[in-house]
């Protein structure tokens, strides 16, 4: 039964740390020269697990005062993993840990955590009154390893007990963190040693529940024998004890100890190419977790913990790989016509839509990722294009002095003027849109001189990719063709990047309008493959048109954001009254205009008749009127 008094389900201590994972697969680690970085270590990846599946999850530990530290904090938070139990670290790096995938049977791993923050955690570190919050903690046999950590875990499982707090064991065994391998064995999972089955089984008494592979139950037991090493922790432990056993799932023993493996209790498991085990384990312990700590049976635990561990095991990445309930559900109930489950497109389309930054607010967004407008304004003035750029840290400067609580903020800019102003907005808490698309090109091209793929590699992945396409669905064969497949590229670099995908349409200037042509132009592209973030559409005083696009978002993607809209240079007064009608839909979720706001004040600023602050101020009063406009439509009746 959950108990109301508690806030948290579950407690992680111990590891967390940076997994820099290379991007290249089949090959030595020596040979990978890109790498993806995610967040990692046994009990992190635990805790943002346990959080994707439903549960109140939190940790302890350490971060570094340094990049990587700030990154693992915003990934915890993003999460939704409760923070208050990590400690910052003046004199310590965060941990790094340089991953490979080789082939099916060969994970090479490079530890990174000489005098490292995590391993500082010390005993101060644990706060009872947090622990008492929670129904249980789990902790790690990695934090095991020294005996300041040891002090670190009992002082944890005292205030557990004091709280009648679960204790969970994952015994989490890397021989390296023990210093029984060489550094470059990072990947070795068992060598046998005595002192270290001591050291294990000093805790295990205390534990209501111990998670390990048959090698990590070998230690634990201190024989080779699976069997006759899990009779051994049953003589010290009452704990329920699993074994996870890899494509056959696992076994589950909660008090007397059978003859064989297969005698123990078992759920469902599913059949999957292996692509990459790291991960895999802390993904099961996370859907374990989620039948367990809800007081499912043993069977259902087996099932969840088997299904993630599956769907990790077929991805890159270790927490970033794990499945959110809603993913999870959708995969137990229609399961995959994929054995490599990240090319089942449905699955993955799930798995990326529910881990996004969740959005809650209405979106105002400057849009300034023009190019030959500006460029045509410049040579009006005589002035030089290198202004462009200046001009461009002047919109995001405006949209910096604006004091709005009630919509969220962002600008689109693009690479060829806005990079100036990309850089500061970077660290900014504002939605960042960059266009990819060659101004006025139709068909389609992009303004890159590398591939679309190649272009996003080298942006910040908070950036949202932006692509304009000039079309409709009456266009002439020939063109529609080559629109499609580049759309089709923008969206799969989008996606090979880790970006959200914001796809804008505009039908007024290559045909007629209909109050069904956008949305039969949408429905085209979803039936492509294509399923943007963000639909960027041309405001429309036709309620109708907005009753048939959003009823295919409906249809075809109901996880989309939503729709911004465009202004196309017209009139305040004429967008505002747009935003009357549109703000009724829900699906609308606000605007992104650009001329409206900035062509006046930049022909002036252009030809020297307004200073910067001038500029700054018209374009901040301008962007503020079709804010208090959104924000009265959507407040009408």
């Amino acid at each position: 039964m959950t108990d109301l008094r508690r806030t948290l389900d579950v407690i992680t201590i111990g590891r967390a740390g940076v997994d820099l994972y290379g991007q290249q697969v089949g090959g030595n680690l020596e040979d990978v020269h890109s790498f993806a970085k995610y967040l990692g270590g046994c009990p992190a990846n635990i805790a943002v697990g346990a959080s994707r599946l439903g549960l109140r999850s939190g940790i302890i530990t350490r971060v570094g005062s340094d990049h990587m530290g700030r990154f693992l904090q915003t990934e915890f938070q993003r999460e939704g993993v409760n923070t208050d139990g990590i400690v910052t670290d003046k004199e310590r790096l965060t941990a790094l840990v340089i991953l490979g995938i080789q082939d099916e049977d060969t994970f090479p791993l490079i530890f990174y955590r000489e005098n490292c923050a995590d391993m500082a955690l010390c005993e101060a570190d644990i706060d009872t009154s947090f622990i008492a919050q929670s129904r249980s903690i789990l902790i790690t046999g990695t934090h095991l390893s020294t005996e300041q950590t040891r002090a670190t875990s009992r002082a944890a499982i005292t205030a557990a007990k004091a709280s009648n707090c679960s204790i969970i064991l994952d015994i989490d065994y890397r021989p390296v963190l023990w210093g029984l391998t060489s550094r470059e064995l990072g990947e070795e999972r068992f060598v046998s040693d005595a002192k270290v089955t001591a050291t294990l089984q000093e805790f295990i008494p205390a534990c209501d529940l111990i998670v390990g592979t048959e090698e990590e139950l070998h230690i634990l037991g201190g024989t080779t024998d699976t069997i006759a090493a899990m009779h051994a922790i049953r003589a010290l432990s009452d704990a329920v004890i699993v074994c996870k056993r890899g494509a056959l799932g696992c076994s589950v023993f909660p008090e007397t100890i059978p003859q064989t493996l297969d005698q123990g209790i078992s759920g469902q498991s599913f059949k999957v190419e292996v692509f990459n085990v790291l991960g895999a384990g802390d993904a099961f312990m996370s859907g374990f977790l989620s039948g367990w700590l809800h007081d499912k049976p043993l069977e259902e635990c087996c099932r969840l913990g088997n299904a993630c561990g599956a769907i990790v095991v077929s991805r890159h990445g270790c927490a970033p790989a794990i499945p959110t309930a809603e993913e999870l559900a959708w995969f137990l109930e229609n399961g995959s016509p994929h054995l490599a489950l990240r090319k089942d497109a449905a699955l993955e389309h799930i798995h990326w839509t529910t881990t996004r930054s969740p959005r809650e607010r209405d979106l105002a967004v400057f849009a300034i990722d023009h190019r030959s407008q500006l460029e045509a304004i410049s040579r009006e003035a005589a002035a030089p294009l290198e202004k462009i750029s200046e001009f461009k840290s002047l919109a995001l400067s405006a949209l910096q002095m604006m004091d709005v609580s009630d919509v969220d903020l962002g600008i689109l800019l693009d690479g060829r003027y806005g990079s100036r102003a990309l850089a500061t907005a970077s660290g900014l808490p504002i939605w960042v849109g960059r266009a990819v698309e060659l101004p006025g090109s139709r068909p389609l091209d992009f303004d890159s001189q590398s591939t679309v793929t190649g272009e996003m590699l080298e942006w910040p992945r908070s950036q949202v990719a932006k692509c304009l396409c000039f079309y409709h669905p009456d266009d002439p064969s020939e063109i529609k063709n080559i629109q499609e497949r580049r759309i089709q590229e923008a969206f799969k670099a989008s996606r090979e990047t880790q970006r959200e995908f914001l796809l804008e349409i505009i039908c007024s200037q290559n045909g007629a309008l209909a109050d069904t042509t956008v949305s039969s132009a949408m429905r085209r592209i979803y039936e492509l493959g294509v399923f943007p973030d963000w639909w960027k559409l041309e405001a429309t005083a036709s309620a109708q048109s907005w009753v048939e696009t959003s009823r295919v978002i409906d249809e075809m993607d109901p996880r989309c954001r939503g729709i911004l809209l465009l202004g196309l240079a017209a009139p305040a007064e004429d967008v505002v009254a747009c935003f009357k009608v549109a703000a009724a839909f829900p699906l609308i979720k606000g605007f992104a205009v650009g001329r409206t706001i900035f062509q006046e004040p930049a022909r002036q600023w252009f030809k020297g008749e307004i200073d910067d602050g001038e500029a700054v101020f018209a374009l901040r009063r301008n962007f503020s009127q079709l804010i208090d406009g959104w924000r009265q439509s959507r407040q009408a009746p």
